[in-house]
């Protein structure tokens, strides 16, 4: 069954460059993040190109002769898309454009608006990425219209070029006007529908993209979100409200964050982080397997910074600690220097982990819900507390609370 899917994937390339920012190590882990992206969206990634630079090159991203060695490897190897790491800026996709004529230009921004675009499911979803989109699309209109080229000036040359061009702007800016106006009016219906949730206690699931959030989702509140191994499997916030022990709460699973998050889907995507913005507790869930998931934190801390959630309080939850697997080193191994990720679980337990927050972080597997009573009862006191703050006298805490005036009441009238 994969073979038959791979055959129909698109052949890619992938670039990207080594700076005084990025290290190689740092490319590395992009760059295979980059794949997978290209893998979620429908591509196969047959060839890396790298290049060691000080800066981007301003017109064409990386160098002249290593832009020449893609072009050749584009044509000889009927390559269907070419992806660079980093969002080109119009002139430079426009350049590439011009030089690499065989296939299609993409940059990191491009790819991850069109897997939004596989993904939306809901007319609401939709409205977002096609405004990210449109944003997106406004300042590379020009490299759209190569085919009014002629469009030089003098004699003979004066033709329709520009005024296309400009009604295509005129266009795009009228239908961006209009999605922010659908957007509005959405963004004012789901206010009421958060306003009229009462005031029970709002939990949000945050994390970095495919760390497992929709199968806890799934696991604490029976319920049935869509569940994939691949990047943003989940555009669409999804609410359940969820009861541990006699108290309830309202839990939602929102849209995973990534690194070089591109600014026109967070701009977008406004309304659906509100839930995390609103929400009165966030459960930050880690996957514990991937190497670089010290990044992965720091990415989802930066975007809840980004977004004025950053103040709220958070438990820590590292997932998949079924799928962790450290590196080892041999006793007779004297070369080989212990790094973290030659840590045990044990050890990274060790670690600033056990001084995340006020209390220590959860480590969880939610596909076979090991430590899973340790985190329900976590949760569970977590949202006790907001609530006892909120409800000093709720009915929900203190079932017996009833009882116990009637009983008080009536011993006072057996005294009199």
């Amino acid at each position: 069954m994969l073979e038959k899917e791979v055959i129909n994937f698109e052949k890619t390339a992938i670039v990207g460059i080594v700076t005084q920012n990025q290290s190689e190590e740092k490319l590395r882990e992009y760059l295979d993040e980059l794949e997978f992206l290209t893998f979620t969206a429908g591509g196969q990634v047959v060839k890396r190109f790298s290049q060691k630079m000080e800066r981007p090159n301003p017109k064409t991203f990386v160098g002249t002769g290593k832009i020449e060695e893609i072009h050749l490897f584009v044509k000889e190897n009927d390559i269907s898309t070419l992806v660079f790491d980093d969002e080109l800026s119009p002139s430079q996709q426009k350049n590439i454009s011009k030089i690499i004529t065989e296939c299609k230009i993409l940059d990191r921004t491009h790819l991850i608006l069109d897997i939004f675009a596989q993904r939306a499911e809901t007319s609401y979803a939709r409205t977002q990425v096609e405004l990210a989109q449109c944003i997106y699309m406004l300042p590379r209109l020009s490299g759209l219209w190569t085919h009014l080229e002629r469009q030089k000036g003098g004699i003979g040359m004066r033709g329709p070029g520009e005024t296309e061009i400009e009604t295509d702007r005129r266009i795009v800016r009228d239908r961006i006007a209009l999605l922010k106006d659908k957007i509005k009016a959405i963004d004012k219906q789901m206010g009421t529908q958060r306003g009229n949730r009462g005031s029970m206690v709002r939990v949000a699931l945050v994390g970095y993209t495919n760390v497992g959030k929709s199968t806890l989702m799934n696991a604490v509140g029976k319920s049935d979100v869509f569940v994939e191994n691949k990047l943003f499997a989940t555009l669409d916030t999804t609410v359940r409200k969820v009861v541990i022990k006699n108290l309830p709460f309202l839990l939602s699973d929102t849209v995973g964050f990534i690194r070089k998050l591109p600014t026109q889907l967070v701009d977008s995507f406004k309304s659906t982080l509100d839930e995390v913005r609103e929400a009165d507790l966030l459960l930050h869930v880690v996957d514990i397997s991937h190497p670089e998931f010290e990044d992965h934190i720091a990415s989802v801390n930066q975007t809840l910074l980004d977004i004025k959630a950053n103040d709220k309080p958070v438990i820590m939850v590292f997932n998949k600690i079924d799928a962790y697997k450290h590196l080892t080193i041999d006793e007779d191994d004297l070369m080989t220097e212990k790094t973290p990720r030659h840590y045990t679980l044990e050890e990274w337990k060790a670690t600033w982990m056990s001084r995340v927050g006020e209390q220590n972080a959860l480590f969880i597997s939610a596909t076979e819900k090991e430590n899973f009573e340790e985190f329900r009862e976590r949760v569970y006191e977590a949202v006790r507390q907001i609530h006892i703050t909120r409800f000093p006298y709720n009915k929900f805490l203190y079932p017996d609370y009833k009882d116990a005036v009637e009983k008080e009441d009536k011993d006072e009238e057996e005294n009199e």
